[in-house]
């Protein structure tokens, strides 16, 4: 290896670390966002100031039990870690889509669980081939992304169809009526879900590299992987996240079918106490 071959290499294996002064250095940066609200009285002071304690709060105590997890590597907590990132995302679904907790977690955390298991042993079995399959560094941060991701995506959809249900039950029984198939039936409803669910990740997908670099190529890269490395990761866990979207929000839809309809096909109330908010959507 000549001598730009040695530099470049230990150049891409020195990763600069942020001092403690240096980072809260940068949170003088936050001076811009606060002036605008203060000067425009924009009613976020507080929640900047929460919310940026909560999120440092909620990192330090990450990294402590990651280091805690990464150092034990055992096969049984790194996949009770995971099925509890499935519960907390199958709760904060319900909740947020305002259905009933009895009757919709159980089939949100089957989604998750089998959803998850596809995924993990297709991409680190068969693509990644880890030589150890519930490694750490791999299967927590995957699954973590993959559930993280699918979260918003999966309240949208699932927003939509329950709602479609609700709002348009004349076609379901028309349908049902003129086809006597319930899935004929609910065939509309579940592509306005795909659509709706996942139209946003398309969009997304369609133009990484042009107007954003992910997360995660960026801190491989900034970690001391090569750009190529990164591309390839950032690649492979995109067709992660958008299968393990759409497998979480099918599985879902199928999964609650169970206390949607009745033995006669007929909808079930679903409950609602409270007009439905979709995610990010402003009042």
């Amino acid at each position: 290896m000549d001598s730009f071959g040695r530099k470049n290499n230990q150049v891409m294996n020195d990763t600069a670390d942020i001092g403690i002064l240096n980072l809260a250095l940068g949170f003088a940066i936050l001076i811009v966002p606060l002036l605008v609200f203060l000067y425009y009285r924009v009613r976020l002071v507080n929640d900047l100031f929460i919310s940026t304690a909560r999120m440092v709060l909620q990192l330090l105590l990450v990294a402590m039990y990651l280091e805690l997890i990464f150092e034990l590597n055992d096969p049984w907590i790194n996949s009770l870690w995971v099925l509890i990132m499935i519960v907390v995302g199958a709760g904060t679904a319900v909740r947020k889509i305002n259905i009933s907790w009895r009757l919709f977690l159980i089939p949100f955390i089957l989604a998750g669980l089998l959803s998850m298991a596809l995924i993990n042993l297709f991409f680190l079995g068969a693509v990644i081939r880890l030589d150890y399959f519930f490694d750490a560094r791999y299967f927590i941060p995957i699954s973590g992304m993959v559930l993280g991701n699918s979260i918003n995506h999966n309240i949208v959809g699932l927003t939509a169809y329950f709602e479609g249900l609700s709002d348009r039950r004349e076609l379901y029984y028309f349908i049902l009526t003129n086809s006597g198939s319930r899935k004929q039936a609910i065939r509309p409803y579940i592509q306005d879900a795909l659509v709706k669910g996942l139209n946003p990740l398309l969009a997304t997908m369609s133009v990484i590299g042009l107007i954003s670099l992910p997360g995660m190529m960026t801190g491989q890269i900034l970690g001391g992987a090569s750009p190529v490395t990164a591309i390839k990761y950032q690649v492979m866990i995109m067709i992660a996240i958008f299968a393990g979207c759409t497998l979480i929000l099918i599985m879902s839809i199928l999964y609650s079918n169970i206390f949607v309809f009745d033995d006669y096909d007929n909808i079930r109330p679903l409950r609602r106490k409270r007009p439905v908010k979709l995610p990010g959507r402003s009042q």
